[in-house]
């Protein structure tokens, strides 16, 4: 597969910041040819998988970095996110139980109801995580 990169963004992970990622993933979104639902529901995906970098990984410390890549095939669109913090725990990232009615928590949930595909892993080296997230576009 030929992947053409849409968008490389580096960023802080502070929260303010994800307004200009909402607006970025729904314009990427809007290249590959998706509606305005599929687009909204991207956006969403994108933006719980930062706030879970911001708020897990680097635990509110606005110091940290993110770096969003978008890439699309014809097939396919790809959101790529890295972080340099500390190694996640991967077998306590997972969504709640949705009878467990509460606010929060249930930004994986979303994650992997919206996209086809998502991979979390460490980075070589130990330093930083990385989140791959697909979704399949309709031909």
């Amino acid at each position: 597969m030929n992947e053409k990169r849409l968008f490389e963004v580096r960023f802080p992970a502070a929260p303010d910041r994800l307004y200009m990622v909402r607006m970025l993933v729904k314009r990427a979104a809007g290249i590959v040819g998706c509606d305005k639902q599929q687009s909204e529901r991207l956006v969403i995906a994108v933006n719980e998988a930062c706030m879970n970098i911001i708020q897990h990984a680097y635990r509110g410390d606005d110091t940290g970095e993110i770096v969003l890549e978008i890439l699309n095939n014809d097939s396919q669109i790809q959101f790529r996110l890295t972080d340099f913090a500390e190694p996640v725990d991967l077998a306590s990232v997972k969504p709640r139980d949705l009878d467990d009615v509460r606010p929060g928590g249930l930004g994986t949930h979303f994650i992997r109801e919206i996209m086809d595909e998502c991979e979390m892993g460490h980075l070589e080296g130990g330093k930083g995580n990385y989140l791959r997230m697909v979704k399949k576009l309709a031909n």
